[in-house]
């Protein structure tokens, strides 16, 4: 009986909810004509009484059932109401608070009109300095609440506790449901998006250990995030903000630099190429401040990447050159450069989210993002079928930065810490036969032994071994010991883990309850109903000194139980549903001008005919095999081994 007036209640809601689309596309036809008219309309995102409506409805429903648990089409209108939600009341900008020394911006020239600028300027052509590096994270929740804690409460309970204890891989427990290209392609993007820049040596956090603590030296050193020499110092009734020393856009950054000078370095100054070697790897700058591999956090799978879109971007030129002979130089580099960096996000968008965020409503909202609701093979058919993102994508639709100055934000910068992802043992296979070839820890194939592990295997061989294999689950418990006990390549140690841990609350984002609560999810009540786990609810009790309040963001995000095929927490997803359409809506190059005038018809063509699958058979034809019948690249191959 309850569970029939459970499916009446449901059917009503989803009545209701298709009602009120269908008076939304008859309001919307009035506001076009009240625009016309010169009448005004409404300010704010959204905020009529028809949508104020709307989204409590959906918020209801997604607190009482769960957008995850219902029929697609109903979980989708949720979805709508709760990004609706999320943009009203979490993007908040910090680029109003004091500043000083802001980084020069060069005059408006031409040419930016149809090319991205090195450094992420002029893409907003009204507000230059939007989105460029050295510009700040925004946030996601209320400025108020982005106030870091002070010691001692910052340090507690100790990061190197909350390693040791949550972290700390037991076991190697894998995603299924992805391969290890899925955790190579996660770091490749968020080296185009975001880095606090090179953290100083000077007055690190000093972090107390046990006696019996193997760490080298007592206590243990955890750098601090460069601060913002943009602050002034009366400004400290306001939050400590933070630069990004990338730019925010999508742009592919992490291969063309965010700087003149270093797309200089990477330019071949030959039919707008970049620098290859003849053998088809990257030639790595002798000058150790200038190798990438002598950054933390470079391995082989960052190698393999930035080969495979390096090799892409010259592909691109070829064909343009082949359609464009008069061009210069920088005009085919800078339209491949267009095509290669829309590329990478149409892959991110349609490929990597749908594949670890796998619930079918999830996947239909994310191919929604770029394609709209009339879905790629009607799009590939009739085109754009109209200017509304909803209907047709957010690609070509109009720019929109939701009333708040676009850039990325400190929330966004913690929810995509994955780094359990990434597992400590590999064994290399021929993808000729599947037979071993070579067996590696993260520790011989991170740093200059990226470069090392490619003299003895071919790329081809990597990426058919990483295809084949699985990556770590990001739960509690399986982070990669290797990052725990971690040698940069200037010789400092550090325990990655623990400066996940002590990044959160030193960038201010709020403890998981709060976080929670912040992005209109309840908190959880007990460890038990966090972890669903009587063990693991223990640990956390005693680690946490039975306060459920004071668990750590990712702690929680790790731990907390995922909708259904989510490789991520619940809690991230909240941060995706704003951000990821976001980094879309709000890059003129990914809307206004997403267009054949600006990119070339080839350009077009490119984008909207290429997959992870087809680029990596472009430049390694012999995955071929190993790729047949696969329908997603970052989801298991043939021959996967268990």
């Amino acid at each position: 009986m309850r569970s029939t007036k459970r499916k009446s209640w449901i059917f009503l809601a989803l009545a209701a909810l298709v009602a009120s689309v269908v008076a939304l596309v008859l309001r919307q036809r009035l506001v076009a004509e009240q625009v016309i008219t010169g009448q005004a309309t409404q300010p704010g995102y959204r905020q009529t009484p028809f949508w104020r409506i709307y989204d409590q409805i959906a918020e209801v429903l997604d607190h009482s059932v769960g957008w995850d648990k219902v029929p697609t089409p109903l979980g989708l209108l949720i979805l709508i109401g709760l990004r609706n939600i999320l943009r009203q009341q979490n993007l908040y900008d910090t680029t109003h608070e004091p500043a000083i020394n802001q980084p020069a911006i060069e005059p408006m020239q031409a040419r930016y009109t149809t090319a991205r600028t090195a450094d992420g300027t002029h893409n907003d052509l009204k507000n230059p300095a939007m989105g460029m590096a050295g510009s700040r994270f925004g946030r996601n929740v209320p400025i108020e609440y982005t106030f870091p804690e002070t010691e001692p409460a910052i340090l507690t309970p100790n990061p190197r506790t909350v390693s040791l204890e949550l972290l700390t891989r037991e076991k190697f427990q894998p995603a299924t449901t992805l391969n290890i290209l899925a955790a190579t392609w996660v770091q490749f993007m968020v080296r185009d998006w975001l880095s606090h820049g090179k953290s100083p040596k000077e007055n690190p956090w000093q972090i107390a250990l046990r006696d019996d603590d193997p760490w080298p030296e007592h206590p243990m050193k955890i750098l601090r995030v460069q601060g913002d020499p943009t602050r002034p110092a009366n400004s400290r009734k306001f939050p400590p903000t933070y630069i990004n020393t990338e730019t925010h856009w999508w742009d592919a950054s992490q291969i063309y630099g965010s700087s003149k000078e270093q797309e200089a370095l990477r330019r071949s100054g030959q039919d707008g190429k970049l620098i290859i070697g003849s053998n088809g790897l990257l030639q790595l700058p002798s000058d150790p401040n200038l190798n990438p591999a002598m950054v933390p956090g470079w391995w082989l799978g960052l190698e393999m990447m930035e080969t495979l879109f390096t090799l892409e971007h010259n592909a691109i030129c070829d064909h343009l050159r082949a359609e464009y002979p008069k061009w210069s130089d920088d005009n085919i580099f800078e339209r491949a450069r267009l095509i290669n960096a829309a590329l990478l996000a149409k892959i991110h968008t349609v490929e990597w989210t749908p594949a670890i965020i796998s619930h079918p409503t999830s996947q239909f909202a994310l191919k929604a993002n770029w394609w709209g609701i009339e879905m790629e093979r009607l799009q590939r058919v009739f085109g754009r079928l109209s200017a509304s993102e909803v209907i047709s994508g957010i690609p070509g639709s109009q720019t929109d930065h939701f009333g708040v100055p676009y850039c990325l934000t400190e929330e966004f910068t913690i929810v995509y810490r994955m780094h359990p992802l990434i597992p400590d043992e590999y064994s290399f296979r021929s993808a000729v036969d599947g037979r071993p070839m070579l067996d590696r820890t993260l520790r011989e194939i991170s740093g200059p032994h990226a470069e090392e592990t490619l003299q003895q295997i071919s790329m081809t061989d990597a990426f058919y071994t990483f295809g084949t294999a699985y990556p770590g689950a990001i739960i509690l418990n399986n982070y990669p010991r290797f990052l725990q006990y971690f040698e940069r390549p200037d010789g400092y140690f550090m325990d990655l883990a623990a400066t996940d841990i002590m990044r959160t609350r030193e960038l201010g984002v709020p403890r998981y309850n709060q976080f929670r609560k912040l992005l209109h999810l309840p908190p959880a009540s007990s460890f038990e109903e966090l972890s669903g786990d009587p063990a693991l609810a223990e640990k956390l009790r005693r680690v946490y000194n039975n306060d459920i309040d004071r668990v750590d963001s990712i702690v929680g995000m790790f731990a907390e139980k995922r909708p259904k095929g989510f490789a991520f927490s619940e809690t991230a997803f909240r941060i995706f549903i704003v951000m990821a359409s976001r980094r879309l809506n709000s890059d003129r190059f990914l809307t206004d001008d997403f267009t054949p005038e600006v990119y070339t018809q080839t350009g077009m063509d490119w984008i909207r005919d290429n997959t992870m699958s087809t680029i990596l058979l472009r430049h390694y034809p012999h995955l071929r095999s190993a790729l047949r019948g696969v329908d997603n690249a970052f989801t298991p191959w043939t021959n996967t081994i268990a």
